[in-house]
């Protein structure tokens, strides 16, 4: 009996799961099933090149829309899911069609945070998850004159790089005190901070949008402290949430996302759950979920070998990238809380070419960022993977290759 793989999600986990299926051997059905009306593609350029105009979403689809037929996945566009039935193993679409399954695969995704804001809803508020939400906000970067951006994350700071290159005035309203304070700690926030006021970004920190104004379009923000900001455009970028419910109310284990083993196998040993809703164990990092471009990549090669019978785990540090202006980054690792202060830096802060390493009380290194300091991902990476300590003086000393004390971890000697 031929055996049915299916697959609900139409990004990059998705899509790549069917890929590694198809290439380590299956021969039996593979169904994808996708919520958008086109097919998979990477998210990345939505906030970067493509929302600068410098690529078309043909260049970023994860396959050549006649892959899926050359390789016998049934791609199901503008299809959603609505239910998943574990005991029968059947999973339920909107439109009343009903698949039976051998195993499953969850890679749902995220969708964008909303505000519950007075204005919320008026014409020129935008969000950016999707490649019509960044179309639109293409659209209208190239009409308007003035761009509020709520929130100083990774998107909405690389929306604020994009906008002011193409002449918008732009003004970012943070809660936090720093830029990225959550994912970089106070002192490389202000790398950041430093950064967009350089680019003439006005950046309003330590403050909230209380209300959106609106007079049949978005006219202007007002902040918690009473000021008002005037804007033609708002984009709300505060961050997303996993799409777990259709896990949940399937019964599944469920935390911060939905609770997996390294195999990627949840608590139902016939689904597994990969990309931004999947919360792992880490061998060294301990429970994560992480929602990255790095992951959805990554994460298929171990459930397609899952799948298949084949043992394999799921061991990779977290990884994300940033381009704003002329500055580019590369992150390996994940801070727990406590110790986004300790931070060491090799290279100059000021130029903005350095390589910053986040280290716990017994100096393990827990994360590191390399800003406009490229071909050091490798030893990067080992540092964090080996979870033994390092002398902070040989991290920061360049006459030290970072190469070198990789390897010294890698073979767990002590190079204090």
């Amino acid at each position: 009996m031929t055996e049915r793989f299916v697959v609900v999600g139409g990004g990059l986990a998705g899509a790549r799961t069917a890929r590694e299926l198809r290439s380590k051997g299956f021969t039996g059905e593979v169904d994808l099933v996708c919520a958008e009306e086109i097919p998979p593609y990477e998210r990345p350029p939505l906030s970067k090149d493509y929302l600068a105009g410098a690529v078309s979403a043909e260049e970023f689809l994860v396959h050549p829309r006649e892959w899926y037929a050359e390789h016998g996945v049934r791609l199901r566009l503008g299809t959603r899911a609505s239910a998943v039935y574990p005991t029968s193993h059947r999973l339920e679409l909107a439109d009343g069609t009903v698949l039976d399954y051998d195993r499953l695969v969850l890679a749902t995704g995220s969708r964008p945070r909303r505000l519950p804001l007075p204005g919320a809803e008026a014409r020129g508020v935008h969000c950016l998850r999707r490649l019509g939400d960044a179309d639109r906000l293409r659209e209208t970067l190239g009409r308007i004159r003035r761009l509020v951006v709520i929130g100083a994350g990774w998107i909405g700071l690389e929306v604020a790089a994009v906008a002011r290159e193409r002449g918008v005035e732009v003004c970012v309203v943070e809660n936090a005190p720093t830029p990225l304070a959550a994912a970089l700690g106070p002192r490389m926030g202000e790398v950041f901070a430093d950064l967009h006021r350089e680019h003439g970004v006005d950046l309003r920190l330590s403050t909230r949008v209380a209300e959106i104004h609106s007079e049949g379009g978005v006219t202007g923000v007002r902040t918690v402290d009473g000021a008002d900001i005037p804007a033609d455009a708002v984009l709300v970028a505060v961050g997303a949430r996993p799409e777990i419910t259709l896990a949940a109310e399937a019964g599944l284990d469920i935390g911060e996302g939905v609770l997996v083993e390294p195999s990627l196998t949840t608590s139902d040993p016939d689904i597994l759950a990969v990309g931004d809703i999947a919360e792992i164990r880490h061998p060294v990092l301990g429970r994560i979920r992480v929602e990255h471009w790095a992951n959805a990549l990554k994460q298929p090669r171990v459930a397609a070998a899952t799948l298949l019978g084949e043992a394999a785990a799921y061991t990779e540090v977290p990884y994300f990238f940033t381009d704003q202006y002329d500055l580019g980054m590369e992150y390996h690792g994940r801070v727990p809380e406590g110790i986004e202060d300790r931070v060491v830096v090799r290279g100059s802060l000021s130029s903005r070419r350095f390589v910053a390493f986040w280290l716990d009380g017994d100096n393990r290194v827990w994360a590191g960022m390399n800003v406009n300091v490229f071909d050091v991902s490798r030893p990067v990476r080992a540092l964090v993977e080996s979870g033994q300590p390092v002398d902070p003086r040989r991290l920061v000393d360049t006459t030290h290759p970072l190469e070198e004390l990789a390897a010294l971890r890698e073979r767990n000697v002590n190079p204090v």
